[in-house]
C-alpha cells in the first residue's frame, strides 16, 4: 500500500520525503504547503482539517524551523511537531494530526468525497446498496449528510459501524473505520 512505502512520504513514523500525493500528478506536495503556506493559513489547514487543537503552536514552529531551512523530509517534520506539541504517555505520535491534514490538504480528498459518492450511488439500480468507509470524522460527516440528503437513499445504518476489538487485533488500521451503509429505494 502506497501510505507504508516511505518513498511516498505519507507517514511520521519513518524518514521519507515530504511528498503525500496519491498518485504522481505534478501538483502541490506536502512540502510544498508546509514551506510556502502562510502561518495563518497554515494553522487553519491543521486545525480544520486535521482537527487539530494547537494548531497555532504547530504552525508557528513549523514557520520557525522553515526559515532556518526548508522542510523536506516526514521525519524533521514529525520532529518539528513533536517539539511543539507534548506527547501524552501511551499516547498516538503528536504529529499525527497535523500529518493528516496536510494529506488531504495536499490531495483535495474532502473535495474528491463530496464528488465521488454522488456519482456512486446515481449508478444503482433500485435496491443497490452504497457502502462507505471512512477514516477519520470529517469524511464521516460527508457520507452522513449525504445520505441524509439524497431522496433516492434509505439509510441502513443509523450510525457507523465500527471494527470489533478482534478485528482491530487482527488490523490495526481499522481502528479508525467508519462504515456507513444505504440503499436505493425499490420504485413502487
Amino acid at each position: 500500500m502506497q501510505l507504508d512505502r516511505p518513498e511516498r512520504g505519507f507517514s511520521y513514523r519513518g524518514a521519507g520525503p515530504l511528498d503525500m500525493r496519491m498518485d504522481d500528478d505534478p501538483g502541490p506536495t506536502a512540502a510544498d504547503v508546509v514551506n510556502d503556506y502562510p502561518e495563518d493559513r497554515l494553522a487553519n489547514v491543521i486545525f480544520e482539517l486535521g482537527e487539530e487543537r494547537r494548531s497555532r503552536s504547530i504552525a508557528a514552529a513549523i514557520v520557525r524551523a522553515r526559515r532556518r531551512a526548508p522542510i523536506a523530509t516526514t521525519a524533521e517534520l514529525a520532529a518539528i511537531v513533536a517539539a511543539a506539541v507534548p506527547r501524552r504517555r501511551g499516547g498516538p505520535h503528536p504529529a499525527r494530526r497535523t500529518f493528516q491534514a496536510i494529506r488531504i490538504e495536499v490531495n483535495h480528498e474532502l473535495e474528491e468525497l463530496a464528488a465521488s459518492i454522488p456519482q456512486a450511488a446515481g449508478v444503482l439500480e433500485p435496491g443497490g446498496r452504497l457502502v462507505v468507509i471512512s477514516y477519520h470524522s470529517l469524511e464521516d460527516r460527508i457520507v452522513k449528510r449525504f445520505v441524509a440528503s439524497a431522496p433516492r437513499l434509505r439509510r441502513l445504518t443509523r450510525s457507523p459501524v465500527r471494527a470489533s476489538p478482534a478485528e482491530v487485533a487482527d488490523n490495526p488500521r481499522a481502528r479508525s473505520a467508519l462504515l456507513r451503509a444505504a440503499e436505493i429505494g425499490v420504485a413502487a
